[in-house]
């Protein structure tokens, strides 16, 4: 991969990429990671101030991530279809909504509606994102712009990391209510910078899908949008998808029939899909793209790790260890420096294999540690833990985006992505499932280590699907262009 470059490069003719559109990816880009990670400090004073324990606050970490992992890949279906501008624009703009119904909040309830709207609001960001890119290198001839890939992971791994820190910052300054408040600005923000900076002729748009490219009657043109976007699948992956998570969030025998109903939808979906014309997820393609499958089961087991230590051990350090919400966020600022750090001087490789092998090794000897951690251990210890999962961190995003990026069909750049996303949000939600189950009522050091064994048990997971992943360093399958 090739940085990207500002404007033509000297002595030749070729063009650069548009930084103009780097704002508006980069922000849009991370209302999601900046929503999913200033929670983690709110959940006890939320709590406290409703009256919820900590098995009930966890649904404001699932119903983001529900809404989210249905949303991401058909909004980025979406995007491939009309191209990034317009679900840009409509999808930042619920963002402020959804951030004013937060703040105002009267209960628990509307709440974690509030947390419903933001899923679906921060759908875009990253698929429009990842359109753009791909819309400019196809126009450059950089089939690599690895500057901005870079850029974006940096900025996801920034935000990330320092939302607990600022979620901390905000509350001590005006309450809880102000992590909800902060996404009216962002919004407001993100809407005018796509408004000045994204192209208003969406590079990545069907033309057969515009009104102004049919000749034929208004019937037809709708008949032929219908077709093109699948509702039937869109709405049997949804009903598949909304059953599945419902079953994760709250594991249990009495649950079973909503992991029936998942399969049953998935089968239906899997039908629909092989016969339909222009499927929502083409499995045809999915089904011969080992790299790609491999990616996504990669992302899934790698987002149980880090979301559950993001939560549970943020939880544990105000809790068991007794921090304040601030001084939680201020304790992961080590891992803050390192992931930025080690994205930035990573990003300069296109190798994934060896960012894999190594953020694989970075959560195990992290959950190690968690697993040596008490109530009366020192604050160094929790510091050295937060720096030992700066690596991974810093790693694995970033690999998992530059895989996807070669790995999927240049068409259907977006809805990989969004996948992508689908897939880690599965894992967040495993994460959110099994941090509520260890700590019940309270977030105690035992329920801290039974964590930690859960963490453990899919970082080896993560490091076996590495090791025995030979597709990793030469070219994938339909729609590979450059070896991951």
């Amino acid at each position: 991969m090739t940085d990207a470059k500002a404007g033509p490069e000297v002595g030749t003719d070729q063009p650069g990429f548009d930084r103009r559109l780097l704002p508006p990816m980069l922000l849009g880009s991370v209302l999601n990671p900046i929503n999913s990670t200033i929670i983690a400090v709110a959940l006890v004073p939320i709590g406290r101030a409703l009256g919820a324990p900590a098995s009930q606050t966890a649904w404001l970490v699932s119903a983001l991530y529900l809404a989210t992992s249905l949303g991401q890949p058909v909004v980025g279906r979406l995007i491939d279809v009309f191209g990034p501008r317009r679900l840009f624009l409509l999808s930042t703009g619920l963002v402020g909504v959804a951030g004013v119904v937060g703040a105002l909040a009267p209960d628990l309830g509307v709440l974690i509606g509030a947390r419903v709207l933001l899923g679906f609001g921060t759908c875009a960001g990253y698929p429009a994102a990842m359109a753009l890119v791909r819309s400019e290198a196809e126009r450059t001839g950089r089939d690599g712009p690895g500057g901005v890939l870079t850029a974006l992971a940096v900025a996801n791994q920034t935000i990330a990391v320092v939302g607990p820190l600022l979620g901390g910052l905000l509350i001590a300054v005006g309450g809880w209510r102000t992590t909800f408040a902060l996404n009216v600005p962002l919004a407001v923000a993100a809407v005018l910078l796509g408004l000045l900076r994204l192209p208003k002729a969406d590079p990545m748009a069907d033309p057969e899908t515009e009104p102004t490219a049919r000749t034929t009657g208004g019937t037809t043109r709708r008949e032929s949008l219908a077709a093109r976007l699948d509702l039937p699948g869109m709405g049997l992956f949804a009903a598949m998808l909304v059953s599945l998570l419902l079953f994760l969030m709250n594991l249990h025998l009495r649950d079973w029939y909503l992991l029936a109903l998942a399969a049953a939808a998935g089968a239906a979906f899997a039908v629909r899909e092989l016969r339909a014309a222009t499927p929502f997820i083409d499995l045809r393609v999915l089904g011969g793209n080992t790299p790609l499958l491999a990616t996504y089961g990669r992302a899934l087991v790698a987002y149980v790790v880090a979301y559950s230590f993001l939560y549970g051990f943020t939880q544990w350090t105000e809790e068991g260890f007794g921090l304040t919400p601030f001084h939680a966020g201020l304790a992961q600022i080590p891992m803050f420096l390192l992931a930025i750090g080690v994205s930035i001087v990573s990003g300069r490789s296109t190798s994934v294999r060896g960012k894999l092998l190594l953020g694989a090794a970075g959560q195990i000897v992290a959950c190690l540690v968690i697993l040596k951690l008490g109530g009366d251990s020192p604050l160094w210890m929790l510091l050295l833990v937060a720096l030992i999962f700066g690596v991974p961190q810093g790693l694995n995003n970033l690999a998992l985006q530059n895989s996807v990026y070669f790995q999927a069909d240049p068409e259907r750049t977006a809805s990989s992505a969004g996948l992508l996303r689908t897939f880690a949000y599965i894992g967040s939600m495993v994460a959110s499932s099994a941090t509520a189950a260890s700590f019940g009522q309270h977030a105690d050091t035992g329920g801290l280590h039974r964590l930690a064994w859960v963490m453990l048990g899919a970082g080896v997971l993560y490091l076996l699907l590495t090791l025995f992943d030979r597709t990793l360093g030469r070219a994938a399958g339909h729609g590979t262009r450059a070896s991951a």
